[in-house]
């Protein structure tokens, strides 16, 4: 059995090399968080001697306003529908959504083929109120072309439009709707 003299000795070193060792941890973390801190200006200065991973710095004199084509004063609310002719399901992704005039929007149209054949097929839009039309600018959709549909296909389509912000203000609601044809394959509508 230890003396209590020796047994407080003990304690102390204990308690001093724990101190030191703490000291030491602490110096390591600061030194880390120095050299991490430094690491950035080193690469960049490393990247600018080198030659490497060189960007082009941003224009200042470029303003970043957004498109001022798009009225945020209005919201026109566009509704989907969809309607098949034909031996699929055909319907839209959402049934509508909110939209500023002159804001580009995609959405999708969703159809599976149910048969254990291919079908072609085409969609023929049309618009409620029927003035809206002209005001309903289509940048890509699945209209423009024939689809053909393989045995038991499901696929997502995509519209890509905005509403033209001459439309007249009394509109407040437009009705997208697709009919999906089943058509022959010299392109005349199926019977």
């Amino acid at each position: 059995m230890e003396k209590p003299e020796q047994e407080q000795r003990r304690r102390n070193l204990i308690r001093s090399l724990n101190g030191q060792l703490l000291g030491k941890l602490l110096v390591v973390a600061v030194l880390m968080f120095g050299f991490g801190y430094a690491l950035v200006p080193m690469y960049k200065k490393i990247c600018e001697i080198t030659g490497l991973n060189i960007l082009t710095p941003k224009d200042a004199s470029v303003d970043e306003s957004g498109n001022t084509q798009v009225d945020t004063s209005r919201t026109i609310t566009v509704e989907f529908d969809g309607n098949a002719q034909g031996p699929w399901r055909f319907r839209p992704t959402v049934s509508s959504m909110q939209v500023h005039p002159g804001e580009l929007v995609h959405m999708l149209y969703e159809v599976v083929n149910t048969q254990p054949r291919s079908i072609d097929a085409q969609a023929i839009p049309s618009y409620a109120p029927q003035q809206a039309a002209a005001f309903f600018k289509k940048l890509e959709c699945f209209c423009f072309k024939q689809q053909t549909l393989g045995p038991n296909e499901a696929r997502q389509m995509p519209v890509v439009f905005y509403i033209d912000s001459k439309l007249p203000k009394n509109v407040k609601t437009i009705t997208l709707s697709y009919t999906f044809f089943e058509i022959s394959r010299d392109g005349k509508k199926a019977g």
